[in-house]
């Protein structure tokens, strides 16, 4: 351990740092192997990076990240369909602030659309784009729906109240991920070697622990659903190699303060009836079984690109850039020949660099070097 570690940040309890550290250490000394633990959220992916947790554990133990950034696994093909939608005349794009600099195969983005011209805003929330277009009826405002199942439900809201006050010129690109079939498709391919999961807290508040059974009964894979502190996931990592130790998989909550079983069953209920379950195009990967949401029923007249007839588009990446292997734990930023260089938070080529909850853009934050 960094002897100077705990002096160089603040943690809640230091007894308790040391205690879960201590636990660390003595489980990876009797695993005795090394351990691929792969960390699905963004946020875990930027505490980790920002509190130096790699600095410090066990040579044996790998954090690697994984596809838990929206921005990052949005398929190449999809941003070129919304920069057409960016083109088309009198349309407002409403997004929040990482799309705008995610570049599309001919290496511009909803940046270089507004310099010649486009209408494009940044908004803090679905309801501001409404907003935008009640007070534009004029034209047709278009918000960008990714995420994952911690961002759909307001989404689903704001599509809701569209229709029950029969706004007519507001519209989504719905564009949503799931993670649980991610993690399936992760597991069958085996493309990765991954031995446990640090599960997403903000997904899993909206769907539950039991939405992760899955990985017990089929997989046999240890699990912890974490909280974004460093503690919560040094403790997490504890868990984990409690797990392997034993050689008992268990799908743990350690961010016990608001993960239940269930998760949130009026959100749930509000994705259900908007949205249904579809196959969903992944950056790197294609198309992965019903890991998305696409709008259903009455709701579907709120989708952009039925509006504008605009169809999928085969994704085309950027040769050379790594952003699809880092997503699926393959490759980390410090190996691919643009990061740092040509490839920057300022001027990025591949959205991992671009997100806030990227893998590149935390590493060249925090200067991490292995």
């Amino acid at each position: 351990m960094n002897k100077n570690y705990f002096d160089n940040f603040l943690w809640n309890d230091r007894e308790l740092s040391h205690k879960i550290f201590n636990e660390i250490n003595f489980f990876s000394n009797n695993i005795n192997r090394k351990i691929n633990i792969m960390e699905v959220c963004g946020t875990h992916t930027m505490t980790i990076a920002s509190s130096g947790i790699r600095d410090i554990l066990p040579d044996n133990i790998n954090l690697i990240s994984g596809p838990g950034c929206p921005v990052c696994v949005t398929s190449a093909g999809d941003i070129d369909r919304i920069l057409k939608l960016a083109q088309e005349k009198n349309v407002i794009i409403a997004t929040f602030g990482d799309m705008v600099k995610v570049k599309g195969s001919q290496g511009f983005d909803l940046n270089k659309v507004r310099a010649f011209g486009g209408e494009v805003k940044v908004v803090y929330s679905p309801l501001d784009a409404l907003k935008i277009a009640d007070e534009n009826p004029s034209k047709k405002v278009v918000f960008i729906g990714v995420g994952f199942e911690t961002t759909a439900p307001l989404i689903a809201y704001v599509v809701k109240i569209a229709y029950q006050k029969n706004i007519k010129n507001f519209f989504i690109v719905p564009l949503f991920k799931l993670v649980p079939p991610a993690l399936k498709f992760l597991l069958d391919s085996k493309i990765s070697k991954i031995d446990a999961f640090i599960l997403p807290g903000h997904v899993s508040v909206i769907i539950g622990y039991k939405s992760y059974d899955f990985l017990i009964r089929k997989y046999k894979i240890p699990s912890v659903i974490a909280g974004f502190e460093p503690l919560d996931i040094l403790r997490a990592i504890s868990l984990i190699l409690k797990q392997l130790y034993e050689n008992k998989p268990l799908v743990e909550v350690e961010y016990f303060r608001v993960v239940n079983k269930k998760g949130n069953e009026t959100a749930i209920s509000l994705l259900d009836e908007v949205f249904r379950k579809s196959d969903a195009n992944w950056r790197a990967v294609g198309k992965i079984y019903l890991s998305g949401y696409s709008l259903s029923g009455k709701y579907l007249k709120f989708d952009a690109f039925r509006e504008f007839h605009i169809p999928e588009k085969e994704s085309v990446e950027v040769k050379g850039c790594l952003c699809g292997k880092i997503i699926l734990g393959l490759a980390k930023p410090l190996q691919c020949r643009y990061f740092g260089k040509e490839c920057t938070p300022s001027d990025a080529i591949g959205p991992c660099m671009v997100s806030s909850e990227g893998a590149c853009a935390a590493w060249y934050k925090y200067g991490i070097k292995k």
